[in-house]
Order: structure tokens, then sequence, then C-alpha cells
């Protein structure tokens, strides 16, 4: 076992891996959750949604994942 500390980008990097890897969710959904933009600016000026619904079960499942 390593004996590194845990870091904030290290979980961030591990739940985008999780993402990509083990589920279906869209990366635009991931994105928005890790509160990076996405898409170019006009994109960005249409998008109003926030797609809280969807990434709230996105993060319930996150959560039953790493057991919490």
């Amino acid at each position: 076992m390593l004996k590194r500390p845990a870091v904030p980008h290290g979980l961030r990097s591990t739940f985008r891996d999780w993402v990509a890897e083990k589920t279906d969710y869209p990366s635009d959904m991931a994105e928005v959750a890790l509160a990076h933009k996405v898409g170019t600016a006009v994109e960005r000026a249409y998008r109003r949604g926030d797609m809280l619904a969807k990434r709230k079960q996105m993060m319930t499942d996150w959560a039953k994942f790493i057991g919490a």
C-alpha cells in the first residue's frame, strides 16, 4: 500500500475515470460536476440548464461506488 496522502485532484481524477470507464453518464455531465467549462463560448451561451437532477443521480452512484 502506498503511503502518499490523498489529495483533492486525485479524487477528482478518480471520479472522472470512473465516469468514463464504469458508467454510461455523458462526459459533459461529469465535466459540469467538476465545475469545468464545457463546449465553446457559443455553446455555453445557449446552455441554460445545470443537469442538476441527472447529476444528483450520478453523484449518488459515485457515493455508492466509493462506499460512502
